[in-house]
């Protein structure tokens, strides 16, 4: 599994272009922009695009399916309650405040513990919901990497006073379903927030201050 990281959009997305190098097949997590930097990284690495995931549905981590779907001819998928939760305008409308226009609807939903293909690799889903709620995380155990989105940051975690944000949920879900994964699991966040671009498990109980009491 190889991993590609593109920075995009106004709110500075970490869009990640994950494939397999035998088969050249891929997909893209999180594309926060309609940066032709995409396309022309995937035109670099001549792969094929089978699917644009996002880890949730804010606008800043979408707002670039349209432009990808079209060009790349691949569905777009997300967690089914975050589908369903900004289909509501009301629950969209800040996001239209920062310049965003309506959410893409998805080609397809998925749900906790679904594995997306590509080629000879998968990506496992872990919801973790409360930064929003169908906030998602990715997982591959054999290469132990975790896409983690706005749920889990360098030292850090994500904010949760967004429309459908909780923050005890949110830091339940990562003591729970994230902390428990091993020690030496790379975590590929939605933002590059913290002191360096990515991080492990084990790190992350040994200095994420939001995580210390666990």
């Amino acid at each position: 599994m190889k991993i590609e990281r593109l920075i995009v959009g106004p709110l500075e997305v970490c869009c990640y272009i994950v494939y397999s190098p035998e088969t050249k097949e891929g997909i893209i997590i999180d594309p926060g922009d309609a940066d032709p930097r995409i396309l022309e990284k995937v035109k670099e690495l001549d792969i094929k695009i089978v699917a644009i995931l996002g880890t949730h549905a804010h606008a800043d981590h979408v707002a670039g399916v349209e432009y990808l779907r079209k060009a790349l001819k691949a569905p777009y998928l997300v967690h089914k309650l975050d589908e369903e939760f900004f289909k509501d305008p009301t629950n969209f409308s800040m996001f239209k405040s920062w310049g965003f226009t309506e959410n893409p609807r998805a080609d397809k939903v998925f749900e906790e513990g679904e594995a997306i293909e590509f080629g000879n690799e998968y990506l496992k889903v872990i919801h973790t919901p409360g930064h929003s709620p169908g906030s998602s995380c990715f997982y591959n155990e054999k290469h132990k990497v975790l896409f983690t989105g706005d749920t889990l940051f360098v030292e850090a975690v994500g904010r949760a006073d967004l429309p459908g944000g909780n923050y005890f949920q949110m830091i339940e879900s990562i003591q729970k379903k994230l902390l428990i994964l091993p020690d030496d699991t790379k975590i590929y966040p939605g933002h590059d927030y913290g002191p360096k671009p990515t991080s492990t498990i084990g790190e992350e109980k040994e200095n994420n201050p939001f995580l210390q009491e666990f």
